[in-house]
């Protein structure tokens, strides 16, 4: 349901008729009842679940639960009202080996998504990476990036945010290309 979920609040919320605002948005009692006429059970207190123990937080709820929306990861427009923020020293980017040429020519790419998504550690950066094959962990520059005035976000779940990673400011992996 997660996948589902994810499916639906950061990419096609038309695959179930699904309104979103400009912030992202999705009204809880709609997506309920969209989600069971597509014959998937899914109940409130099964929502609250999820959002509550999804390992990547990746869903929030607003303050009354009475809305719901994905922290980041959209490749549909949204503005997620984030604001401007200074980032630590270093940044994790996870991915496969197979893409590090190309990172090596066009640095990290948003590619359909909003932003590129950077983490605060190795491990949960070895994680993404895994998903996509053999992993490779990046180590991002961020602070200098900042001083050579890249714009960084941070969403509520943690995940560092920013439209793109020239490839001057990633430090490869030794030993894998």
């Amino acid at each position: 349901m997660s996948k589902f979920l994810s499916l639906v609040l950061r990419h096609k919320p038309e695959e179930i008729g699904l309104n979103l605002d400009p912030q992202g948005w999705a009204k809880v009692d709609q997506l309920i009842t969209l989600i069971n006429r597509r014959g998937t059970e899914l109940t409130f207190p099964l929502l609250e679940q999820i959002v509550a123990t999804n390992d990547k937080q990746r869903f929030i709820f607003n303050e009354d639960k009475t809305k719901i929306r994905a922290n980041q990861g959209h490749s549909i427009e949204v503005d997620l009202a984030l604001q401007l923020q200074q980032p630590p020293n270093l940044l994790f980017h996870g991915t496969a080996t197979r893409f590090l040429d190309s990172i090596r020519t066009q640095g990290l790419l948003r590619g359909s998504r909003q932003y590129v998504h950077l983490a605060l550690d190795i491990q949960t950066a070895t994680k993404v990476g895994q998903r996509h094959g053999k992993p490779a962990v990046l180590e991002v520059r961020a602070e200098a990036m900042h001083l050579d005035e890249h714009q960084f976000f941070c969403a509520d779940n943690g995940v560092w945010l920013t439209e793109h990673v020239p490839s001057k400011y990633i430090e490869f992996p030794t030993g894998i290309s």
